[in-house]
């Protein structure tokens, strides 16, 4: 009697822990079927309850991963992180850990918090267990440069794989459609007007030589005729003023040039490139 008593009293347990896991599976589709239609914070709500109630832990990577892909789409990158981290932390195998730091270092490319994108870049590159993923890295190594408009190094790290030609080109791209920033304001310190345009912005610098000729030849004329007053007065109101115009704009220009050029090809990024992003 006793033997039957046991018995059943096992069989009660399996088949509560067999109801209790359909249950679980069941409020796992259901969240999934929710993130799906793109409603990621209802999904989020969903998600939890199921991590409530689920005292199985071989879902706890998953489920965080799923709530951290919510968080990240819209747009709560630091929460995105956080579970980010807890799936990283409880994944099962050595997949599921790496998909969860590939996507932190995309949250934190995304960000813009490039030093810490690239930290983890080496950090999953040394790691042994990931020998076979380097391509995988170089790729975010690479687009972390781009966010950081360091767009040599961005081409470094994509010329280490031979399918990313378009992103090598686009960066190299920019590269070539940049000014030196310090070689425009040198040149506007020897001649005034160079520097605007060498950025491409030729009216500018031939007003700005012209206006500094015209102001240094009245202060030299002002002194050559004993007028000392006039000639400081002219100097300082006319021809000193013209001449450090020259210079902010020698560097405003260059900046706006260049950043013309990282945009642009971000844009394209953004609304063309067909590959992986952020």
């Amino acid at each position: 009697m006793r033997s039957y008593i046991k018995y059943v009293f096992v069989g009660l347990l399996f088949f509560k822990s067999v109801l209790a896991q359909n249950s679980v599976d069941a409020q796992l589709d259901y969240a999934n079927k929710i993130f799906e239609s793109s409603k990621y914070f209802d999904a989020i709500t969903e998600y939890k309850r199921v991590l409530f109630f689920s005292s199985d832990k071989k879902y706890y990577s998953k489920l965080y991963y799923q709530i951290a892909l919510c968080y990240k789409a819209g747009a709560h990158l630091d929460e995105a992180i956080k579970y980010f981290v807890l799936s990283e932390k409880h994944a099962s195998n050595d997949s599921l850990a790496f998909n969860a730091k590939i996507e932190i270092i995309r949250c934190n490319i995304l960000r813009k918090s490039t030093a810490r994108a690239l930290q983890l870049c080496n950090e999953l590159e040394d790691d042994i267990r990931f020998a076979s993923k380097k391509d995988e890295i170089y790729y975010w190594r690479g687009w972390a440069f781009m966010f950081a408009d360091d767009w040599e190094n961005a081409a470094k790290c994509f010329s280490q794989s031979k399918d990313y030609n378009e992103l090598i080109m686009l960066c190299g791209q920019v590269v070539k459609d940049k000014v030196s920033v310090t070689f425009a304001k040198v040149i506007s310190y020897i001649l005034p007007g160079a520097g605007q345009i060498y950025s491409g912005k030729i009216f500018s610098g031939l007003m700005s030589l012209v206006w500094s000729l015209a102001a240094g030849y009245l202060t030299v004329n002002a002194f050559m005729a004993n007028r000392a007053f006039d000639g400081l007065l002219i100097a300082e109101l006319v021809w000193l003023r013209f001449y450090r115009g020259n210079l902010e704009n020698a560097e405003d220009f260059a900046v706006e040039k260049n950043m013309l050029a990282a945009n642009k090809t971000l844009k394209y990024l953004e609304n063309e490139y067909k590959g992986v992003k952020p």
